[in-house]
């Protein structure tokens, strides 16, 4: 297959891509127009829970397809309810209001602690989040993320998003006051460069909502889902949050997301809240395959050996090349290097041949990785092997 120029410029123009065209995909593996295969470690950005095309997806699609896919949200609808259910009841929550995407669900879940405010803390509004943090591209999300530049790009922002620091409680101590009503962070900070919020300051936030009548807020659009080794990763610390957020891997691959709140917080009113698509039969019929995928038995410790797998890998790739370390929770993970060369080792790895590798670095000094949650050994294992290969290529 030819690259398609005139397809190209059709396309509005919001981001840098090589010139490939991906058309199937399998597991681990994608393959472009020219019929090349590469090694997928980024998934989508941590979207793809179960890989490219899996089975339970695309059976999920072709029945409800069939059978029903969209009567409007003005009406019940029976996977939404199925999902609904699997979620609360594998969670601290009562309440789901599902949406088409991350962003949407974080939107929904800065206006359901304003309303919350208004109700219970005389109209407070503030909430707190953290430098560096990523929560979306709509005007509020932008404004709530701490993304350096983000202030300034669509400016005026939407007021109310005062930024602490994260794994330091005083900053976010300091920052409260008689209109703060809600603190929001996410437990792994992805974009930023895979930085896990400590279960001491996961604590700490818990006590001091306690303390203050805030409510704690985890976004969980990226560690959501099996990624960090827990079904959700609050797990991880162990502390009850009020508002959760789920996106990426809940859909595994489809527009879906999810807003997820505790029976005292769930304060939405008729009207206030809605969308044209969500929760379509479509989309929470493949959201049930998906739960019903990552909850099976020996799924997650599946998923945590693998973990173990990568981390070792990176470590020793770390003391190899003389680099920083790794980090991370589950199948979520970074590699620091020790320069500023992650964009030629990625860019390296996708032309490798005759195989590419795909990866991600959202900093220019360190390499992220969130491979499918059903990875396999050998595919860790060839990855690791690669990404040696291409960063003796890239510092020779």
């Amino acid at each position: 297959m030819k690259f398609d120029r005139s397809g190209v410029d059709a396309l509005m123009e919001i981001t840098s891509r090589p010139e490939l065209v991906f058309i199937r995909g399998q597991g681990s593996w994608l393959e472009d127009h020219t019929g090349k295969r590469y090694l997928d470690f980024i998934q989508g950005w941590a979207v793809n829970c179960l890989g490219h095309s899996p089975a339970e997806i695309v059976k999920a699609v072709n029945e409800q397809a069939a059978l029903l896919i969209n009567p409007s949200p003005a009406f019940y609808n029976l996977p939404s309810m199925e999902l609904a259910k699997r979620l609360t009841g594998a969670s601290c929550f009562d309440r789901i209001f599902f949406a088409n995407s991350g962003a949407e669900a974080n939107e929904g879940a800065i206006k359901l602690a304003r309303k919350w405010g208004r109700l219970n803390r005389k109209g407070a509004f503030k909430i707190i989040t953290f430098e560096h943090s990523f929560h979306g591209r709509t005007i509020a999300t932008m404004s709530a993320s701490g993304k350096p530049g983000w202030d300034t790009l669509y400016a005026p922002q939407v007021e109310g998003f005062p930024k602490a620091r994260l794994n330091d409680l005083e900053s976010v101590r300091a920052l409260i006051d008689d209109q703060t009503v809600a603190i929001m962070l996410e437990p792994v900070q992805g974009e930023a460069g895979v930085i896990p919020a400590t279960s001491e300051f996961m604590h700490g936030l818990r006590k001091l909502a306690d303390e203050h009548g805030l409510l704690l807020i985890v976004d969980e659009v990226q560690t959501g889902m099996g990624r960090t080794g827990k079904l959700f990763a609050y797990e991880l610390s162990g502390v009850t949050p009020d508002i959760m957020t789920l996106g990426k891997g809940i859909g595994g691959g489809v527009p879906l997301a999810a807003l997820c709140a505790r029976e005292a917080v769930s304060c939405f009113e008729h009207g206030d809240q809605g969308g044209t698509y969500n929760g379509n039969p479509l989309m929470t019929a493949v959201g049930v395959a998906v739960f019903d995928a990552l909850t099976a038995t020996g799924f997650m410790d599946a998923v945590n050996a693998r973990a173990r797998q990568l981390s070792e890998g990176l470590m020793a790739l770390s003391a190899k090349w003389g680099m920083k370390g790794e980090r991370g929770e589950g199948l979520l993970r970074a590699l620091m290097l020790d320069r500023d060369d992650g964009p030629a080792i990625v860019e390296a790895a996708r032309d490798w041949t005759p195989e590419g590798m795909l990866l991600n670095a959202p900093r220019p000094g360190l390499l992220r990785f969130m491979p499918s949650l059903n990875v396999t050994a050998q595919e860790i294992d060839l990855m690791l092997d690669r990404l040696d290969e291409v960063i003796t290529k890239v510092r020779r």
